[in-house]
Formats: structure tokens, sequence, C-alpha cells
């Protein structure tokens, strides 16, 4: 994505809201697996007839460039591994693993949302996991419903990372003259200070850096010399290695074909001595940095990157070749996959809120993220049964504030992930992600939030 572009989505991700087109006397339908006292969702939905205002719409394509996606570039993506936007400190322990079935959960998407009022929240990124057992995220169905002091097994989880502007992983340089302005200039002899202008940098030369510089140069070259000589000593130790290694295999090899088991038993020993070659490749790769990381796992979701849009660019009316021109999707792969959902629905209510939900992501059929993150925003639910009241939000675990409306998730993700439409394949009609209204500041790398799955069959029994 171009820089200018995602500067301009990131100014859509702020302010935004997104309003219900459910009418307020639709009653709701009890379900199953709720008691009595969970059937109060939101009494405070929109009217009708209120203006609605734009939101930020989520399309996926492939990324142009294979360095596009990652971490350092800030990305929101969907599929393959994620970019963490914190290196260290991730998810650990049973935090990465499906509370049902035990097995890792598999990565979702990322979401980029800095929220620019806050100087603690100058880079943040919600993370979303779930398990690609459809049985799991079934009997996740149950499990969303408890209340405290009561603790869920999720099969869907979502997680929160953030840092200040000025932070150890992505810093930006300001002048070293006035501490004010980007440094996008730096001294041309040392190497190690930035100055916003040439008159800066005159200025903090005649003050000292001059002398500065000279010592810096000194101590760069002797840091240098040092890590030059200690890399010279391991590669040669490598090539011994290696050259040992190669003997000792050949010698193996030929009391092997000689079966000499004197020689078999002396060389089996040496041979078993030269494997500690693999003892000290590692911390010599870990010493310069060497990025050799591969994902070999072929299971991952295809990787795609998200880009964000305005729905009221949308609001135009468009022809129907127009609409679905050069599109990822055709409309009858589109058709099908919604379809495909309404064959489930039961209920007036049920039916009337998927109407008024297909029309109006209609507008933009591609959509798989509708973002807005303000407290009075509200998700586009495609069914009026299986959705949470207030009550059923929790508070925020670390400020033990309360939780708001921040991103949801569409079906037609499950269409770019090339899952099939079987009886046992992942499902859902939206994942709602709700967070600390507050985005608390917190020593936590990875702040676990909350998330409610919408499933078509909410009155499924599970075993």
């Amino acid at each position: 994505m171009e820089s200018g572009a995602k500067g301009d989505s990131l100014e859509k991700l702020k302010g935004l809201q997104i309003t219900s087109l459910d009418d307020d006397d639709d009653d709701e339908q009890e379900q199953d697996i709720v008691a009595d006292e969970y059937d109060d969702v939101d009494e405070d939905d929109d009217e009708e007839d209120e203006e609605q205002e734009p939101v930020t719409l989520g399309f996926v394509e492939k990324p142009k460039n294979h360095w596009s996606l990652l971490r350092h570039l800030f990305p929101s993506k969907a599929g393959g591994p994620p970019a963490w936007l914190v290196p260290v400190n991730l998810p650990s322990g049973r935090s990465c693993l499906c509370d049902i079935c035990g097995e890792p959960l598999q990565f979702v998407l990322q979401v980029y949302a800095p929220i620019m009022e806050k100087d603690f929240t100058f880079h943040r990124t919600l993370f979303l996991f779930m398990c690609p057992s459809m049985s799991c995220l079934l009997r996740d169905q149950h499990e969303q419903w408890k209340r405290p002091p009561e603790k869920p097994f999720r099969s869907v989880k979502v997680f929160r990372c953030q840092l200040p502007r000025i932070n150890p992983f992505y810093s930006i340089a300001l002048c070293n003259w006035c501490g004010t302005w980007k440094g996008d200039k730096v001294c041309s002899s040392c190497r190690r200070v930035n100055y916003c202008s040439q008159k800066h940098q005159v200025m903090h030369w005649r003050s000292g850096h001059k002398i500065e510089c000279q010592q810096l140069n000194l101590s760069s070259h002797s840091n240098f010399a040092n890590r030059w000589n200690h890399f010279s000593r391991e590669t040669n130790r490598l090539v011994n290695y290696l050259d040992g290694m190669l003997i000792y295999l050949i010698l193996y090899l030929h009391a092997l074909y000689m079966n000499s088991p004197g020689n078999l038993k002396l060389t089996s020993a040496l041979a078993l001595r030269s494997l500690s070659i693999l003892m000290v490749l590692p911390d010599i790769i870990s010493d310069y940095d060497f990025d050799l990381q591969t994902v070999a796992s072929n299971s991952l979701w295809p990787e795609y990157e998200i880009v964000n849009e305005d729905e009221s660019e949308y609001d135009m009316e468009m022809s129907e070749d127009d609409g679905h021109a050069g599109s990822l999707i055709s409309k009858a792969g589109m058709d099908d996959t919604m379809k495909s959902l309404m064959n489930d629905f039961e209920g007036d209510g049920d039916q009337k809120s998927w109407a008024s939900f297909q029309g109006r992501i209609a507008k933009a059929p591609e959509q798989v993220l509708r973002y807005c993150r303000n407290a009075s925003a509200k998700a586009l639910w495609p069914m009026s049964s299986g959705r949470p009241s207030k009550g059923d939000i929790p508070n925020c675990s670390c400020c033990g504030g309360p939780r708001c409306f921040e991103f949801q998730i569409l079906p037609q993700l499950l269409y770019y992930f090339d899952i099939k439409n079987d009886v046992d394949s992942l499902d859902w009609t939206t994942i709602v992600v709700y967070t600390c209204e507050g985005s608390c500041e917190t020593s936590i790398n990875y702040v676990e939030e909350f998330v409610w799955v919408q499933h078509s069959s909410q009155s499924i029994n599970v075993p």
C-alpha cells in the first residue's frame, strides 16, 4: 500500500460510527442456549430513520510486494502468519491455544488501528485468532454467553497491542539539536545524529559535535574491528567443523563398507561429535541478525493485504456490471454464499434482519470488515437472534472499564480463505470485536479483548 494511501486510511479509522438498520420493535427470538436474563439485547438500538454515518470498509487484495506486509510497515492483513507489532513477549501458554480442543489457534487477521489522541496508542494493532475446527466454534457459541465469575472456554480470541510514539521498536528520529522536528538528515561523518535542517547541523557542529563526532568514529571503528575479528574466528571455526564432519562421515562410511567393528565404534563417536555444529550455528546466526525464519505450514489461510475505503464512497448507485467489474469474486459466487446463509435462518425477525444486513453490504459486496471505534457505535447484525446485550460484554480485564464495539468480520472472508461450503466447514454470519473503551495502558504487550461470534445455527445442541 502506498504511504499516502495508508495515511488517508488511518484518518478514516477515527470518528466513524456504525448504525443498526434493525427496527426497535423487532422482538428478539429466545435462544435454546441462553437463559431468560440474557434476552435484554441492546435496548438503545438506533432509530430506523436516523441518519447513517459512514463506516470504514475493509477489502482484501493480494499484496503487490513481498515486503509490504512486514511488521515495520504496520500492515492490516488477513491470513498467513501475523505481523506482530511487538516481536517480544507474545501470547503464550493457554492464551495461544483453543480452550476447547487444546490445539494452537490459527491467525485470521489483524487491523492496524492507532488512536492519535493518546501518546501510548500511537501504534496500535488488533490480532484475531480462531480454531479452524467447526465443532469447537459450535461449542464456543455456548461458552461466549457465560458471565463472570464463570470462565468461558473460547475457540476465538483477540489481542490488543499498542506502543507509544517513542518506543524501542519503531521510534522516529528527531533533530538532535532542537528535539522538535523529524530528523531526516544525518551527520555524514559519524551517521549517529539526526537533524531537521542544515542550519541546526551547523549549529550543533560548532557547539561541540565536532569533537564528539571524532570520538564516535574512533569507537565505531574499534567496535567494527572487534566484531569483524569475532566473525572471522567464528567463520574459521565453522569451516573447521564442516571439514571435520565431512572427514568423519567418510571414515564412518568406509568402516561400514569394510565391516570393521573397531573402526565403526571409533568413527561413530567422531561422527556424533561433529553434530555439535548444530549447537554452534544458531549462535553465529543470531549474532549477525540473519533472518532465516520461514513458515513451513501449508495449512495457513491465504495471505492478503486489507485496504480501507469509506462506505460513503459506495452510496452512489452503480450498475450491476460496473459493480462487479474487475472484482475478485463473481456475482454468482457471492450470491451463492449469501443464499447458503439465508437458508439457515428461521423466523420473521431473522429474515428481516438479514434483509437489512444484505441491503447494507450490497453497496460493496466484497467487503470483509467493517470498522468503527466509537463509544456509541454498534455492529451490523445479520440476525436478530444470537446478539449480545450490554451485560454480556465483560469489562476490560486490565482497567475494569467498559468495552465498546470496534470492528466486525463478515462471512465473505470465508470465500477468500477457500473454505468450502460443506456441513463441517468453518462458518459464521459475523464476528464482532469489542475492546477497552479507553484502550488502557498496561505493561502486558498483548492484552486479550472480547470477541462475539454469531452463527446461523445458534440453537444447535452441542454435546
